[in-house]
């Protein structure tokens, strides 16, 4: 039983984060608005072969990456990776005038392999922005992505 006890205490506190992130994990709203769109799609369409709904979605999702091209480079970043951010978001807004294009006109296949494009370099654009801080106790503390 202690055994138990001592399973779930822990299993509480290695949860607990995720449960405090909620539904805003990057640091910059607008990565959050974007991936409300992109995960559904990732994770349920793409795997279904379901270019009909990717169709259906594509302005939205073109719409809410065009916010993030507009935010351009976050707060935060030293110089090197300020310039290295700017690289990838060239190749992002790249990507997502591709996947308009193919969202239109392009067969299913090129319409897949813009979408691939679009996530990967949405996925290499989040992992470099500035993680979130929070006061806690008197120090900024880093929480969550």
């Amino acid at each position: 039983m202690k055994l138990f006890s001592l399973f779930a205490i822990t299993s509480l506190f290695l949860l607990m984060p995720l449960a405090v992130c909620g539904a805003e994990h990057f640091s910059v709203k607008e990565y959050n608005q974007f991936h409300d769109v992109l995960r559904p799609l990732q994770h349920e369409a793409l795997p279904g072969k379901d270019w009909g709904r990717i169709r259906l979605n594509a302005g939205e999702l073109v719409k809410r990456g065009k916010a993030i091209v507009k935010v351009g480079v976050p707060l935060g970043l030293t110089k090197t990776n300020g310039d290295e951010f700017r690289k990838e978001l060239k190749k992002f807004k790249n990507a997502l005038n591709e996947f308009k294009r193919d969202a239109k006109t392009g067969a299913d296949g090129e319409l897949e392999a813009s979408f691939a494009a679009v996530h990967d370099s949405f996925e290499m654009l989040a992992g470099m922005l500035p993680r979130k801080m929070k006061l806690i106790d008197h120090e900024y503390r880093e929480v969550c992505f």
